[in-house]
């Protein structure tokens, strides 16, 4: 019986020795393919990120990361202490570029607003000192110094700007020193800055100051272009300046004409007849108002009586409906650039609505195609994406895709490890839908021919017996459905309803547009492949009893040891004999039972 129960143990161990060799060989096995393929998708868990370690104190007691370094200035409000640094150090270390890009350089922007300030200035006050008495002995330094000041910029403007600024030569980017300043000596711009500049102030000293002589710098208007043009350029609403901009001009026609009627005024004598300023109250206030009355041809004013006043008043009155009738069609065309997408909107929402009730379709499906049309515009703006997009060259309309939808396309499991440039093309297949409440996105049964990427808004997993259950909520950024794109035998039917819990945005990408890509990528398509493979075989393993799919273990867990051999094992433990075999038998067993 010792004999026996010997080679029945030794037999066990024998089996469960070639088990262990064998559960170690095939973990060693795949973690080898897991090292060759670093593609491949692993159906453990991604393993979680280990906290930072937290920073270790310095002796003192405080962290090192908190100590204030010597060459950084802290300054001290309330209770709070502020890192900064020194203004006088920042602007030792800046340094003057060398190149100027026009179209996006922000700090060229901003010079030209200063620009335009200066030539504001002279537009606005040379009519106003020329015309009316605000400038006299007293006070004339302040003119001057302001004027002076505007012609510094003007020639900073010059000598610094304009010669440093970036032209396309040839579809080239020029950037030359010497190419850059010749460019801008040939140009009409350069003519026109040194016209502006013409020093007439020498002939203050002859005839007085008179303002008239800074006429020529208001010749500086193809700053104020430019700078209207890059403004909008970066402006998320432009047409609000346009505004503004439409309503200046009607503002400065009006100041110019108050001007020209208080010089009249003074010419004809002020207070000599009815039609003249009579001198009395805030006389710009005044002019300006009949100014307003004369331009906009409201009438009630009085009527002139020598000839000098019917010819100015009949040159205001045709001057003022020429001006006038401008400025409400430039008006009317800003206004209606600006409403041009709402006014599309409403055109394809009233044709819409029309076609349903010529066919008398039913008042539930048309609420729910208004509620669409109105989500819609108000979430993107647009009815249709794409039909912006078609008008870029594909190389932009790239950009925008990787913008976009790169990193929610890259976290998609099956494209891992895909040649990139495949994905950048598939970023250009996707195509955006949006879901009412409750629609369903996709039916139990049905064939799955597009993957789906959530944009915004979430969707629910029905399932259970009645199909009603909600299994899971996928939120901004999920993916499902992306097995269906490579399933074979025209695509593997849904297991589950999906429906939209609120609006939803999603992203869909469809079964053929993939095997268009594909075709150019044969690697990245075996890869695939492969992917959707182990993940269908991942998908269908049984799950064991609490839920999980559980890895293999390395030592399953162990048979029940069979009767007789617990009774020879007892029997030897009551005689003492641990030299025996069976003693020795059984002291190797607790070691294999500690180990497992």
């Amino acid at each position: 019986r010792i004999g026996s129960a010997t080679s029945l143990s030794s037999a066990v161990i024998n089996t469960r020795l070639q088990e262990l060799v064998r559960l170690f060989k095939e973990r060693t096995e795949k973690v080898k393919e897991k090292l060759i393929d670093s593609d491949i998708t692993s159906d453990d868990e991604s393993p979680v990120a280990s906290p930072a370690a937290a920073p270790v104190p310095a002796p003192g007691g405080e962290l090192e990361g908190d100590k204030p370094s010597g060459d950084e200035h802290y300054c001290e409000m309330l209770c709070c202490t502020f890192k900064r640094q020194p203004w006088l150090d920042r602007l030792k270390s800046y340094k003057f570029p060398s190149s100027i890009d026009p179209l996006t350089n922000l700090m060229y922007v901003l010079w030209l607003f200063f620009v335009v300030m200066a030539w504001n200035w002279n537009c606005w006050l040379i009519p106003v000192r020329w015309a009316f008495p605000y400038q006299t002995p007293a006070n004339i330094h302040y003119w001057l110094l302001v004027d002076y000041l505007c012609d510094l910029i003007y020639l900073l403007d010059i000598l610094i700007f304009q010669t440093r600024l970036q032209f396309v030569q040839g579809g080239d980017i020029i950037t030359d020193k010497k190419a850059m300043k010749e460019n801008y000596l040939r140009s009409q711009r350069f003519k026109m800055d040194v016209l502006c500049l013409l020093p007439l102030d020498f002939f203050y000293f002859k005839v007085g100051v008179n303002p008239l002589l800074r006429f020529p710098r208001c010749l500086k208007y193809l700053a104020f272009f430019e700078f209207n043009s890059r403004l909008e350029a970066i402006l998320t609403k432009a047409y609000i300046y346009r505004v503004i901009r439409t309503t200046a001009y009607l503002l400065y026609s009006l100041h110019v004409n108050s001007c020209l009627y208080y010089w009249a005024s003074a010419y004809e004598g002020l207070g000599s007849t009815t039609w003249v300023y009579d001198g009395e109250g805030n006389s710009y206030i005044r002019c300006y108002y009949w100014a307003v009355k004369t331009l906009i041809t409201i009438g009630g004013l009085p009527d002139p009586k020598t000839l000098f006043e019917i010819v100015f008043q009949l040159l205001n009155y045709f001057t003022g409906v020429f001006a006038f009738s401008v400025m409400i069609g430039q008006m009317r065309d800003v206004v209606g650039a600006a409403t041009a997408g709402q006014t599309y909107y409403r055109s394809c929402m009233d044709s819409t609505i029309k076609y349903m009730n010529f066919y008398k379709i039913p008042r539930a499906v048309q609420n729910r195609v208004k509620t669409w049309y109105e989500y819609t515009w108000h979430s993107q703006g647009m009815l249709d994406e794409s039909e912006l997009l078609v008008q870029l060259p594909d190389k932009m309309r790239l950009d925008i895709a990787i913008d976009v939808n790169y990193n929610i396309v890259s976290k998609v499991a099956l494209f891992q490890g895909c040649d990139r440039q495949m994905i950048f093309d598939m970023l250009k297949r996707l195509r955006s839908v949006v879901y009412l409440p409750n629609d369903y996105v996709c039916k139990k049964g049905e064939i799955g021919r597009e993957m789906y990427i959530i944009q915004a808004g979430q969707v629910q997993v029905l399932g259970g017996p009645d199909g009603k259950s909600v299994l899971v909520t996928l939120k901004a950024g999920s993916v499902f459905g992306e097995i269906s794109l490579l399933a074979a035998g025209g695509g593997n039917r849904r297991t589950a309803n999906v429906v939209a819990h609120g609006f939803a945005n999603l992203f869909i990408l469809e079964k053929k547009d993939l095997n268009e890509i594909l075709v150019h990528y044969p690697e990245s398509q075996k890869l695939l492949r492969k992917k959707a493979k182990k993940m269908l075989k991942s998908s269908n393993k049984p799950k064991d009893e609490k839920g999980g799919s559980g890895d293999p273990l390395i030592i399953p867990p162990k048979a029940e040891t069979p009767k007789l051999f617990k009774a020879a094992l007892a029997a030897t433990g009551r005689m003492g004999s641990k030299g025996t075999a069976l003693g020795r038998l059984r002291w190797r067993l607790k070691e294999l039972r500690a180990m497992q």
